[in-house]
């Protein structure tokens, strides 16, 4: 998985290298022209180049191989720590004044760049302040103000991710970026798009041929089509970037957690599957056995409610007990509902239990309700039907809910 392949990664550069790992993987990938994604994902790209290669192009550079004024520039007037310098200004023998670096920052803060923001950008990526604003940072900085980043917000954007200046714009940003708008244009639009490149900048990085492509292709074969896809690239774009065999396996994983792809809950078991190992997925369901569930049983709640599993131990822990220890649910209904425990406990179910507690207690109900109802109440049928009727009891009723004046427009409340 990336996550794995970038965490291999960075063990292996810190290791031999320290700290400035950041800033040496960008040059050494741009020095070899290779794309950030595939280091991510392909953890092996390390043993592919020897580590003379990354000696030569990562380690501190020599006094005799820098250019001292480059070097104190950017390290007054950007903060850049001096082996950043050092290895930025090998690239720069040449250069004598600060004409070139100083045109850039100006172009910059034309666009409505603070001065943080610039420093923000140069640290990430110093190769910026001599690239070429009208044949390279124009077109590229284009692309983003098209899709509604601009001024601050782009200043924003790019004081975070500098290092998509320096990727191949008709190689790699324009088809990336055309594929994106394609898929987010008619579910979402641009904001959504936005979103996704501020969690994943990534996706713009790789060859959409090699990866993209495929992998929308794939997905779409396994019935995740329209609002679906898009959603799900939203909340899990790093699945759009895995080689096209390990989403192969992650698929493979969730039939074999008995959802089928006809399923409404099939991606979100895909997102769910995603963003676990094997071994954290299976200690959800030693969980749930602990209390006395089957393993058929927390097959059939996954399938019913594969988000579930995605919630923290504590969480789970914390609900069933409630549910099964105070309220007195057999696991059966846990089973047929495991909606039950999405719900904040603290501030969804105990408020409500009081409520029904206090009206039983004063003999104020008809007939009690059935609390899995009352759980599953939009939260203004609840305040309408079990405490703004009550006039005589408003006052202890809205303590019991903790004071909360809910607002009519608020609905179903899952965490």
């Amino acid at each position: 998985m990336i996550g794995s392949g970038l965490g291999l990664g960075l063990r292996l550069l810190n290791r031999r290298f320290g700290s400035e790992t950041g800033f040496q993987i960008r040059i050494i990938l741009s020095v070899y022209d290779l794309p950030l994604s595939d280091f991510y994902c392909t953890p092996s790209i390390i043993s592919n180049l020897s580590f003379s290669c990354f000696s030569s192009v990562a380690s501190p550079a020599k006094s005799s191989d820098s250019n001292p004024f480059i070097v104190d520039y950017l390290v007054e007037a950007f903060g850049l720590s001096k082996t950043q310098a050092l290895a930025a200004s090998k690239l720069r023998m040449g250069m004598k004044d600060s004409k070139k670096p100083e045109s850039v920052v100006h172009f910059l803060r034309q666009l409505g760049f603070s001065e943080a923001h610039v420093r923000g950008a140069v640290r990430v990526s110093p190769q910026i302040l001599f690239s070429k604003i009208e044949k390279t940072l124009k077109p590229k900085l284009k692309l983003f103000q098209e899709i509604g980043l601009t001024g601050s917000d782009l200043g924003r954007f790019i004081s975070k991710n500098a290092g998509l200046l320096t990727v191949s714009l008709d190689r790699r940003l324009i088809p990336c970026m055309e594929v994106l708008k394609k898929m987010f244009t008619i579910y979402g639009g641009h904001r959504s798009l936005i979103l996704v490149l501020q969690r994943c900048k990534w996706v713009l990085t790789s060859d959409p041929e090699a990866r993209l492509l495929p992998n929308i292709s794939l997905l779409e074969s396994h019935g995740i089509v329209g609002s679906q896809l898009s959603a799900l690239f939203r909340r899990q774009p790093t699945l759009f970037l895995m080689r096209e065999s390990a989403l192969r396996d992650q698929l493979r994983r969730v039939v074999e957690m008995g959802v089928s792809a006809d399923s409404r809950m099939f991606v979100h078991a895909l997102h769910t599957i995603s963003c676990m190992s094997p071994e954290t997925l299976r200690g959800k369901f030693e969980l749930f056995q602990g209390f006395g569930f089957s393993e058929e049983e927390c097959m059939t709640m996954f399938e019913k409610m594969p988000v579930l599993f995605r919630c923290s131990e504590v969480k789970l822990k914390f609900g069933i007990e409630f549910f099964m220890n105070v309220i007195g649910f057999e696991k059966m209904v846990l089973v047929q509902r495991p909606m039950c425990l999405m719900y904040s406990i603290e501030k969804r179910v105990i408020p409500r239990y009081r409520v029904i507690e206090i009206l039983k207690s004063k003999r104020l109900l008809k007939k009690v309700p059935i609390f899995l109802h009352v759980v599953e109440l939009p939260e203004k049928k609840f305040v309408d039907r079990f405490i703004s009727r009550f006039k005589d009891d408003l006052e202890e009723l809205l303590v019991a809910y903790k004071g909360a004046v809910l607002d009519s427009s608020e609905e179903d409340e899952s965490t």
